[in-house]
């Protein structure tokens, strides 16, 4: 594991301690640069080329990116509802990605946004949706924003806010 990125690295040690103990990992001390500070957090998991786990925040909810995540790999591999939680035995199959996003800004088109370039995330009332930028098979804008309002519980005919965000993914 010593060619793979400190957030990847510390997403992997974070769901094997948990696996292994029950417990959530400390935050370590002396963090690279780029962990200490504040920003939403994505951890994803995939085996075989197929999502396994993928649980983040828009906002940060922790005191740094190393705490956001902990929290956020442990719950991409115990808490996605999607799956069954990760088991130890097929931890070393599983690929991890960390995405760390910028503070959202609203926008006030389609033509704003490229799904390769930025993720989205739509708003109506209290439900919101987020979809992260270049995922395989999202091709196009109204692709993009449509399973963010889909994830959100949004009609396709209902009014929304749009935000776009920058993401840096490390794998």
């Amino acid at each position: 594991m010593a060619d793979i990125s400190a957030p990847v690295k510390l997403a992997y040690e974070s769901l094997r301690y948990y696996l292994e103990t029950g417990k959530k990992l400390q935050v370590p001390e002396n963090l690279p640069t780029e962990l200490t500070q504040q920003a939403g957090t994505f951890v994803s998991l995939k085996k075989s080329g197929q999502l396994r786990g993928c649980i983040g925040t828009f906002q940060p909810t922790q005191s740094n990116i190393a705490a956001e995540i902990i929290e956020m790999a442990v719950s991409a591999g115990t808490q996605d509802p999607r799956f069954r939680s990760v088991r130890l035995e097929e931890l070393a199959d599983i690929e991890f990605s960390v995405d760390i996003l910028s503070s959202p800004e609203q926008i006030q088109s389609l033509d704003e946004l490229d799904p390769q370039k930025y993720g989205v995330i739509v708003k109506r009332g209290y439900r919101s949706g987020l979809l992260l930028p270049a995922l395989e098979g999202v091709d196009t804008v109204e692709e993009q924003v449509g399973i963010a309002m889909e994830k959100a519980g949004i009609a396709p005919a209902e009014e929304v806010e749009l935000y776009r965000f920058y993401v840096t993914r490390y794998h």
